[in-house]
Order: structure tokens, then sequence, then C-alpha cells
């Protein structure tokens, strides 16, 4: 449907393994650019509920349940960042909103930025493993560079103060297989306007914080194309197409890919101090045969072993 005005998918598949292999796998669907009613369908699907006439909250389960607000009001006026998570395999135990402006507790626009933009981000627990787990999506703005720039460094704070606030004793304890206890992991999602070589992926990059997932997995193992920008014309959006949507893991020391990177294997001490095991990469279709556009961005997939902390 060319209606969803949705710009991008980026969905991490989590694979929890414990000391006995046992996988457990889970995803975050990460979406950007939601209207209240698109969202509303998107969870009434996903939980195979009905909605009703008179019903004005959002489902939460059975199935699927969502973090996030609109960025107009906070509440449900404008578009949405939002997490939607699995409620049966992850329990929530904070959330917040978080605008990209110097107010960032209420609605506004910062800097240069044509639009209000908005941090979504939340601690999520394991009820399988007691893990914990940081998950963040965003969207840049399109039309100011110093926005995206500053926007950065609001969203890389965000991050490291959860952690640290978060950073309490897993369930799991930190004698598991005899490996160390590391604190929360962290993805971060998102449309950030900005191609590899601008001003919001080199800020990311410069922090060295959070490693692009799409570098931990060889060329001829990605599935899909390079663009993630198509626009709903391409041949009059083809200046603007590129590589803008990113999912972001974390903390970077904490993240290999015995499978898959140009990095030769861990040494077992190094492998005892990963939290991410990156499996693959994806950027998914956004046209069907009949010429009709799913979005103008292309659906972002990651796909990652998390270890026990």
């Amino acid at each position: 449907m060319n209606e969803l005005s949705y710009s991008t998918w980026p969905y991490v598949n989590v694979k929890n393994h414990d000391n006995h292999c046992v996988p457990n796998t889970a995803a975050f669907i990460c979406l950007q650019e939601v209207l209240h009613g698109q969202l509303s369908d998107i969870l009434h699907d996903l939980n195979g509920v009905e909605p009703s006439k008179h019903e004005h909250s959002l489902p939460a389960g059975p199935l699927w349940a969502h973090i996030g607000v609109a960025r107009e009001d906070g509440h449900t006026k404008g578009e949405y960042c939002p997490i939607i998570y699995p409620v049966r395999l992850f329990d929530l135990l904070h959330f917040q909103n978080l605008w990209l402006s110097p107010t960032p507790d209420r609605p506004s626009k910062g800097w240069d930025a044509g639009s209000e933009r908005i941090l979504t981000a939340g601690v999520f627990e394991s009820k399988l493993t007691g893990q914990r787990i940081i998950a963040s999506c965003t969207h840049l703005d399109n039309a100011g560079s110093e926005s995206r720039k500053k926007s950065v460094a609001i969203i890389l704070n965000a991050i490291e103060n959860l952690r640290r606030d978060w950073d309490a004793h897993e369930s799991l304890g930190s004698d598991i297989a005899g490996r160390a206890d590391l604190g929360p992991a962290v993805f971060l999602t998102g449309d950030f306007n900005s191609k590899p070589d601008q001003e919001a992926y080199l800020e990311m990059e410069a922090s060295d914080s959070l490693c692009d997932l799409q570098n931990y997995v060889k060329p001829h193992r990605r599935y899909g194309d390079l663009i993630t920008f198509t626009g709903f014309t391409p041949t009059h959006d083809k200046d603007d197409q590129g590589r803008i949507d990113f999912i972001w893991l974390g903390p970077k020391d904490q993240v290999s890919s015995h499978h898959c990177s140009e990095v030769d294997d861990s040494t077992p001490e190094q492998a005892r101090m990963q939290r991410w095991n990156v499996e693959g990469y994806a950027v998914l279709p956004n046209r069907f045969e009949d010429g009709v556009y799913s979005s103008d961005h292309r659906c972002v997939v990651g796909d990652v072993l998390m270890y026990p902390g």
C-alpha cells in the first residue's frame, strides 16, 4: 500500500543462546513516520484482533506491544518512531521519548530542523535469560544539517545514560559460562537522512560507541540492494537516493561477526567479552510487480546472536 507513510522498517532478529545452546528467537520492529491510525492498524493486525469502533487506546498484546509517542504533541498528533516488541518474550522495564532539540523534555524543533524530531528508547529484559537490551529508534531531520549533527549527540548521551542507570546485575549473573557482566546491550535503528559520507553518520562513527551492523557482514553475504531510500518516483528522486537507514549495535567493543566479518575470529578471551554476533544483513524490496510502493524506503533487516552477559 503506498498509503503507508512510514519510511523504513529496521528489524532486529535477536537469538538468545543459553549455556546449553537452546535457541530462543525474538524480534524488535522499529518504524518511522507512522501516524496513529497506521500504528493502530499494524498492532491490531500483528495481534490478530479486530479494532473496536469505540477503542481509542492501542492494543498491548496478546503478542505485540509498542513504546513511543507522536512527535508533535507527545501523545497522538503527528508521526511516531515506535518500537514494537514481543510481550511474551520481553518485559518492558522503562521507556522514554526525547525531542532532538535544546529542550528534549517537550515537543520542540531543534536548530535548523524543519520538523519536530524524536528519539524513542526502552529498556527490555528477556523473560528467559534476564538479559537486558536498550532498544532505540529515531528519525533525523531531512532539512537541517546542524540539527542532524547535534541530534546524534543527544541520542548517544541518552543511550549512555540508560546503560549507566540500568546496568544492574542481570538475572543470570556474571558467572554464567565464565562470561563477564557486560551491562545492557544496545541497538539503535532509524532514518538518519544522512549518507555514510555525511554529518550524522560521521558523528556516529566518530563517537566509537556504536557500530554499523552492515559493516560486520561481508558484501557477498548481504541480501538485497545497497540503497535504502528510493523515493516514490526513482527518476525524480535519483539525486537523493542512497543508504540513509541504519541499524547500529553497541557497545562497539562487544560486537563480533564470526562468520561474516573480514576480521579474524576472536580469541577465547575476546569472545567472552562479546554481546552481539552479527549473522546477517538485508535490504528488502519496496516495490511490487504492479509498480505500487509499500514505502519510499526499503526495509533494513539485521540478524544477530546475543550472548548472555
